[in-house]
C-alpha cells in the first residue's frame, strides 16, 4: 500500500485543489493498491574493485558541474564523496558556489577539500585533489546563469549535471563511459545519455520511488521530463546550447528539448541512436522538505518554466499545437487540431482496448515482440508514473484502435490486406480503422505488429496520445 505520509497528504490536497473531487477519489483508489516492495541493491565491492582494475585505452573524461548555494555541511561532504569515489578515475569535479559568503568554502575546507596555498601575498584555496576545481562566482543570478559561469572551467568530452544536494552511486561514471565508448566502437557520436534514477531521504536510509526510464521516446520527453538524472552531455554541445534563465527551475528539461531538436534535425529518427539509456539506477535524488520531490508547492515556479520550456520547443520545430499542463503536476502535453495533419512525422494513431467484461487494459501500445503496455490496467488509472496518460511514441499499435496517416494508407492496404476505412463508433471521438472489414478468424496482433514495423522502417512515429481512445471489442 502507498505510503502515508505528510508528503503524500501534501501532495493529494495538491491535487484536490487542481482537478476536484472525483479525479482525486480516483487518483486516491490507484494509490491504495500500489505496493512498496523497491530495494535499492548497490553495486558489489567485488564488482567496484573490478570496474578500477579496468584499463582502458581511450579514456573519456567528464566533468561534473554542481552550482553550489548555502548547501548545508552533511549534504556538500556526501555529494562530493560521491563522487570522489568513482570506480571510474577520469572526472573533474567543478564546485560553482553563489553563497554571499565564505560558509561554503569554510566547509570544503574542514572537510578537507580544499586548502590554503599562498599566492603573491595573499592565501586562495585550492583543491587537495587536482580533480577538483572551486570557483567562487561573483553573484547568485540563478542556477542557469550559475551553471553557465560554471560551463567554461569545464575541460571534459562530456560534462554531467548533479545537484548539490544528490549523490551519484559509486558506478555511475564507469557505466556512463562503458556505454559511451561502446557507442562510438559502433560508429555513433552521443549527444547524451542519462540513467535511472531514484529517491532517498535527507540521512539515506531509505531508497523509494524508483524511475525506471524508456529508451528514448520523443513524445514521452514531451510530456515530461522522464530523463532527468544522471545525465551527461557532449560538452561541445552543451557550452554551445547553454542554460536560458528564463527557464530557471526547468532549466535542464529546456536544455534537453533543445538538444534533442538539433539531434532530430541533424540526424531524423536516428536520435534513437544518439541518445543513450543506462537501464540502471545510478543517482539518488534527495528528498527533503524545500525539494520539489517532496513539496509540490516549493517550485511551483519551475513546472511553469517547463511549460514555457516546451511551447518554445514547438515553435523551435514548427510543430502548430498548444502547450498545456495536464492534471498531474510537473506533466504536460501538446494539444493538436489533428496531429496526424500537425504531425508529418506521425504515421499512425494508436488508443486502448479494454476487456468487455473487466474494463482493464488488453491492448493499444506493444513492444516490437507483441508485448501490451500497461495490460492489466483498469480504466481511469494512470499507472508507474502516470506514463499511461502521458503522449509517448510505441513500436506497434493495435489495429483495433488506430488512425492512419493518409500518406501511409497504401502501406496499410499492402500489409493487412484490405484498404483502410474508417469508422466513428460514438459522436465527437476520433474516426479510427473499422475492424469489421478484416476476414473473419485473422491474426489481429501479427498484423498489427507487421504494419507497426512497416511504419517504422520509414522512418515514421507511431503516436499514442493522452488519455487515448478508447475500444471494448465484443
Amino acid at each position: 500500500m502507498a505510503k502515508l505520509n505528510k508528503a503524500n497528504l501534501k501532495k493529494t490536497l495538491y491535487y484536490l485543489q487542481r482537478n476536484g473531487l472525483r479525479e482525486t477519489w480516483i487518483s486516491v483508489r490507484e494509490r491504495l493498491t500500489e505496493t512498496d516492495r523497491y530495494f535499492f541493491v548497490p553495486c558489489s565491492e567485488a564488482e567496484l574493485e573490478k570496474q578500477s582494475d579496468r584499463k582502458w585505452d581511450n579514456p573519456i573524461t567528464f566533468s561534473i558541474v554542481v552550482p553550489l548555494y548555502r548547501t548545508p555541511e552533511t549534504y556538500l561532504k556526501r555529494m562530493v564523496t560521491s563522487v570522489m569515489v568513482q570506480s571510474y578515475p577520469h572526472w573533474e569535479l567543478i564546485l560553482a558556489d553563489a553563497t554571499e559568503d565564505r560558509s561554503v568554502e569554510e566547509t570544503l575546507m574542514q572537510q578537507g577539500f580544499l586548502k590554503e596555498q599562498p599566492t603573491d601575498g595573499e592565501t586562495e584555496p585550492v583543491a587537495a585533489d587536482p580533480r577538483i576545481r572551486y570557483v567562487h562566482l561573483k553573484e547568485n543570478a540563478g542556477i542557469a546563469a550559475n551553471t553557465n559561469q560554471a560551463l567554461p572551467y569545464a575541460k571534459g568530452e562530456y560534462i554531467g549535471l548533479l545537484d548539490h544536494d544528490d549523490v551519484l552511486t559509486p558506478d555511475a561514471l564507469y557505466e556512463m563511459a562503458d556505454a559511451i565508448i561502446k557507442a562510438y566502437d559502433r560508429g555513433v557520436k552521443v549527444a547524451f545519455a542519462y540513467s535511472d534514477e531514484d529517491k532517498c531521504d535527507g540521512e539515506e536510509t531509505r531508497y523509494y520511488d524508483p524511475n525506471h526510464k524508456e529508451n528514448f521516446n520523443y513524445d514521452l520527453i514531451l510530456s515530461n521530463n522522464y530523463i532527468c538524472h544522471f545525465l551527461v552531455m557532449d560538452a561541445e554541445l552543451m557550452k554551445r546550447l547553454r542554460f536560458r534563465p528564463e527557464c530557471d527551475g526547468a532549466q535542464d528539461y529546456d536544455l534537453v528539448l533543445r538538444c534533442v531538436a538539433e539531434v532530430l534535425t541533424e540526424g531524423g529518427q536516428t536520435a534513437e541512436k544518439s541518445i543513450l539509456h543506462i537501464p540502471k539506477v545510478l543517482y539518488h535524488w534527495r528528498c527533503h522538505e524545500a525539494s520539489t520531490a517532496a513539496n509540490p508547492h516549493s517550485k511551483k515556479y519551475a513546472y511553469e518554466a517547463g511549460l514555457r520550456a516546451l511551447r518554445d520547443h514547438a515553435a523551435l520545430r514548427g510543430i502548430p499545437a498548444t502547450a498545456c499542463e495536464t492534471r498531474h503536476v510537473g506533466f504536460y502535453r501538446l494539444q493538436y487540431t489533428d496531429v496526424l495533419q500537425n504531425r508529418p512525422d506521425v504515421a499512425a494513431v494508436g488508443g486502448r482496448v479494454l476487456s468487455g467484461k473487466t474494463g482493464k487494459i488488453i491492448g493499444g501500445r506493444m513492444t516490437a515482440e507483441g508485448k501490451v503496455f500497461y495490460e492489466g490496467l483498469p480504466q481511469g488509472f494512470g499507472g508507474y508514473l502516470h506514463r499511461a496518460e502521458l503522449s509517448q511514441d510505441a513500436q506497434a499499435l493495435d489495429l483495433r484502435c488506430i488512425r492512419i496517416q493518409p500518406s501511409c494508407q497504401e502501406v496499410f492496404e499492402k500489409i493487412v490486406g484490405v484498404p483502410y476505412t474508417e469508422i466513428r463508433r460514438h459522436p465527437g471521438e476520433q474516426p479510427v480503422f473499422d475492424v469489421t472489414v478484416l476476414p473473419s478468424g485473422v491474426d489481429i496482433r501479427t498484423l498489427s505488429l507487421q504494419l507497426s514495423e512497416a511504419l517504422r522502417q520509414r522512418g515514421r512515429l507511431l503516436y499514442l496520445p493522452e488519455y487515448p481512445e478508447e475500444f471494448k471489442p465484443l
